[in-house]
């Protein structure tokens, strides 16, 4: 078995494996297990699994060409900190329409692949990179459809520590992967520094 990119009780603690009550059909494999208060539990090993994939197919990208959208308050502080440590580009808060698909807009951007932080909160992104072919990377809990999405990652996507966590790993294994850094002792941020505040 391949070892864990941090410990399992690291995941645990920081609550990545925390589901939704409600949960999509298309989830189910990632799901664990089902609490007894109905909660959804994610299994960590395919959250660690889809974490190395994710990383390994963000980092065959220029990472000016990969673009991360989170609306949600918790997500946007882990976002621009992956985006500052790997030189991605980012948009948090409010997604204009068209930045992706109008290139008479101020703030058109053209991307080759696209992050983001909740296929719900974040559908208008989606839409556009479905609209222009780009490949979609997405943090989906139990509850989402991930009908568009190439590259699921299963995890709580709400959760300040579990986001601070999931964009730390993933942060730290493009840039080990881009060759910026040797081993992950060289990584010189800590999980801390992609928490958002509370």
């Amino acid at each position: 078995m391949v070892e864990l990119l941090v410990s399992e009780e690291e995941y645990l603690k920081a609550g990545v494996q925390i589901g939704t009550q409600v949960k999509s059909r298309q989830m189910v494999p990632f799901i664990f297990k089902v609490r007894s208060d109905g909660l959804n539990i994610l299994d960590i090993a395919k959250t660690d699994e889809r974490l190395r994939i994710a990383s390994k197919f963000l980092s065959r990208f220029d990472m000016d060409k990969v673009l991360l959208v989170a609306q949600r308050q918790y997500a946007q502080q882990p976002t621009k900190m992956f985006a500052k440590v790997t030189g991605a580009k980012y948009i948090v808060g409010r997604f204009i329409p068209g930045t992706l698909t109008n290139p008479n807009l101020p703030n058109y951007t053209e991307i080759d692949v696209l992050l983001v932080n909740d296929p719900i909160t974040d559908s208008q992104a989606m839409n556009e990179a479905v609209k222009i072919g780009v490949p979609i990377v997405a943090l989906c809990d139990a509850n989402n459809r991930i009908s568009y999405v190439d590259v699921v990652i299963p995890t709580n996507n709400k959760g300040r520590k579990a986001l601070a966590l999931v964009y730390y790993l993933m942060a730290r294994e493009v840039s080990l992967l881009k060759g910026k850094i040797k081993s992950y002792d060289e990584f010189p941020y800590k999980v801390e520094d992609f928490e958002a505040p509370l």
